[in-house]
């Protein structure tokens, strides 16, 4: 069970903090069931209500400084995705996105970042299936980065690629 001000992954909600776990006085809410109130850190005056015994939804602790840290530098050994056909290589994006596990996300950025390359090197379009899982993974990745290593959202590419280059060096 999480504790109260804890930061963690909640599914596609991204990082949240706990703010509160109690039971719900609400319509159709169990009121003997715990839920933990949780305010989402990447969207302003929104709250998710879960169950704390909810097997639905992917939810983890957020990565430490130290975590993230080690991960950045384990990037480059982690291996893209290997799936030539379309149809099998959404799906296979899709669940890595739900799974909430940053090594998955991180293998879909490489993928679809070296797609990408390759697409426009033949003069050929990236796909939206394509885009759309590279922003998704992005953006989870990006976003619980920048909590665990206190730096904004938007300096994380940047972070990561200097991070990189200086293990290269």
């Amino acid at each position: 069970m999480f504790k109260i001000g804890e930061f963690i992954v909640y599914g596609h909600n991204g990082i949240c903090q706990v703010e509160d776990i109690t039971c719900l006085d609400m319509s159709g809410a169990d009121k003997d069931r715990l839920y933990y109130v949780l305010n989402p850190v990447n969207s302003r005056g929104g709250k998710v209500y879960s169950p704390v015994d909810s097997k639905k939804i992917q939810t983890r602790r957020m990565l430490t400084e130290q975590e993230a840290n080690d991960l950045i530098d384990e990037i480059p050994e982690i291996e893209q995705l290997w799936v030539t056909n379309d149809k099998q290589r959404e799906e296979q994006y899709k669940e890595a996105v739900k799974g909430c596990d940053c090594r998955q996300w991180i293998r879909i950025i490489k993928t679809l970042y070296l797609r990408k390359k390759e697409r426009l090197a033949q003069g050929k379009k990236v796909t939206a299936i394509d885009e759309h899982y590279l922003k998704l993974a992005e953006n989870q990745l990006y976003g619980e980065l920048s909590v665990a290593l206190g730096k904004k959202k938007g300096e994380m590419e940047e972070f990561i690629i200097q991070r990189i280059g200086r293990e290269k060096a």
